[in-house]
This record gives C-alpha cells, sequence and structure tokens, in this order.
C-alpha cells in the first residue's frame, strides 16, 4: 500500500477520535479570543479526547505561551494543535530496527488476550517479508488453541514456518526450540507470541520472565526487542496496561492496534508524554497493509482531520 493511501486510511481509521477531538472547538472558540476560559475548556476537550491530563498540560502552555489573548479560527487551532500533538510524538515514533547481527532478531510480543498480539505478529512477518527478511513464527499462547491456528493461517499466508507445540505445552521450552531452529535456518527473524492472561499476573509475569531466562541460555542478547501491543479502543486502561507490563518484562516497544473501532485514538499521545516508549507501528483494519510504522506528523493530522 502506497504511503499516501496508508494516510488516507488512517485519516478514516481515526475519524471517530477526530470527531470527539474537533466536534467541541468549534464551541470553544465561538466570537472569543483565547483567553483563559477558552484554554481551560480546551483542555478539558484534549483530556476527554483521552490526550491525557499530562499532554493535554503541555499542549495547552504552549497555546497559553503563543497565543493567549488572540482572535485565532478553529482551523488555526487544529493546526496548532497538530504541530503541539507532532511534537510530542516524533522522539516515539522508530520503527522496528531488525539487527542482521543477532541472526535472528527475536521478538517477543507481548500484551492481554484480545489486543491483537497473534494477528500483529502476522502483519509484521508479512511486512519484514516484502522487506527481503526470513521470520519464523511461535505459537507461544499454547493455552489457546484459537491463537495457534491463527498463526498458522498466518504462516502460510506469508510463507513464514510456525513452530507449534502441544497443547499446554510449556512456553519457554517451545521458544528454546524455536531459537535453535531459526539459527539453524538462517531466519533473520524469530516473532514470539505469548499468552496474555492478566487475571493470574503472577502466573503470566513468571511464564514471561522464564521464557526470557530461557531464551539467554542460547543468546545472552535476547530477547532483542519485546513489543506490547496495546487496543486502542480500551483508551486510558491502555495506559494502566503498560505500567503491568512493564513490571513483568523489560517492554522496549509498542504497537497500538485498532484505531479504526476507536474513539479513543488520543491515548497514542498520553501513551508518548506518560511512557516515551517507541510507538512502532500502528494498526486501522484487518488486512496486513492496515499495520504500518508509526508516523508522527501524519497521526497528528489524521487525529485532527487535517488534510494531507
Amino acid at each position: 500500500m502506497a504511503i499516501g493511501g496508508f494516510f488516507s486510511r488512517l485519516k478514516q481509521g481515526l475519524a471517530r477520535s477526530t470527531q470527539k477531538l474537533t466536534q467541541g472547538i468549534g464551541a470553544v472558540l465561538t466570537k472569543r479570543k483565547l483567553d483563559e476560559q477558552a484554554l481551560e475548556e480546551l483542555e478539558e476537550l484534549l483530556i476527554g479526547a483521552d490526550l491525557g491530563p499530562a499532554a493535554a498540560g503541555r499542549i495547552i502552555a504552549a497555546f497559553r505561551r503563543t497565543r493567549f489573548g488572540k482572535e485565532v479560527t478553529e482551523t488555526e487551532v487544529k493546526t496548532a494543535l497538530a504541530e503541539e500533538i507532532a511534537a510530542i510524538l516524533a522522539p516515539v515514533a522508530l520503527p522496528l530496527a531488525i539487527e542482521p547481527a543477532h541472526a535472528p532478531h527475536v521478538v517477543l510480543v507481548v500484551g492481554v488476550n484480545g489486543t491483537g498480539k497473534t494477528t500483529t505478529i502476522g502483519k509484521l512477518a508479512q511486512f519484514y517479508r516484502e522487506q527481503g527478511l526470513r521470520p519464523m513464527l511461535v505459537a507461544g499462547d499454547t493455552f489457546r488453541a484459537a491463537a495457534v491456528e491463527q498463526l498458522e493461517i498466518w504462516g502460510s499466508r506469508t510463507g513464514a514456518p510456525v513452530i507449534v507445540g502441544p497443547a499446554n505445552a510449556d512456553a519457554a521450552g517451545l521458544a528454546f526450540d524455536a531459537l535453535a531452529r531459526a539459527r539453524a535456518e538462517a531466519a533473520d527473524l524469530l516473532l514470539i507470541d505469548t499468552a496474555g492472561r492478566l487475571h493470574n499476573k503472577a502466573a503470566l509475569m513468571e511464564e514471561l520472565r522464564k521464557m526470557v531466562r530461557v531464551l539467554r541460555k542460547q543468546d545472552a542478547t535476547a530477547p532483542h526487542s519485546v513489543l506490547l501491543v496495546l487496543d486502542a479502543t480500551t483508551g486510558q486502561n491502555a495506559v494502566a496496561q503498560v505500567r503491568v507490563f512493564k513490571e513483568m518484562v523489560d517492554v522496549s516497544g509498542l504497537i497500538v492496534t485498532k484505531l479504526d473501532g476507536s474513539a479513543r485514538g488520543g491515548v497514542v499521545v498520553a501513551l508518548a508524554e506518560a511512557f516515551g516508549l517507541p510507538v512502532h507501528a500502528v494498526g486501522v483494519g484487518e488486512q496486513a497493509a492496515d499495520l504500518r510504522p508509526f508516523d508522527a506528523a501524519d497521526f497528528a493530522r489524521g487525529l485532527v482531520g487535517i488534510d494531507e
């Protein structure tokens, strides 16, 4: 999919978030300078659009410095808003760099059930396949037959081998065997699916930590990336999930899915402000081409409803 085409999909996917954010801007600015009351209402609007209090406060502080007391149009405010949002997002808009020296680059994919982890792994496999790399997939959520089947479908679709163990098998042992095979077969990338049962946090934490320990018996630097997949429809709950998973394992980057089903896309800004973790990619649909590297300026313009 062309980049321009993806911006259109992104803008379309963010439409509900855009509506939530922008429908109040006109009302706030009707026949009024950007005075203290207008700034307070604008700040409430940003918080209500899931940008979070910290990011909202930072944006309003910038508005207060540069535009306080001035007559402003709705278009001017949207443009300025996009610029401020892009400034928050730019430092975290970093692609997932696959290091050839690792051979394979081991990626542990974590997140609660239902965020789209397994589908994201399939889409990543296709994306990197198109870049000329050889991915291998590991069905590490051995308790969910549906996750295994889903990964096998993606494997056949992308031509990537899928390592599967018996039902309820030890996920760490499976990951260990998969890494050995990936090294033997000269795979460039090993994408490991994991369980996401947060109702038993202690057990999940131990399982993830065990996977890391076991992988390091073969490669002391593995996993080279730990990606946390977040569902945009959960809004501020995504912030809580980052905190929980950062406790369990050393999260190195985020992928935000299901922006097309959410009015809470602003949470990406809240995540950037709160954690500063790289946002590697965002998803706006079911197709493989609907997951693409995160672009701060495109996302900011899409969120506030500005055309290319």
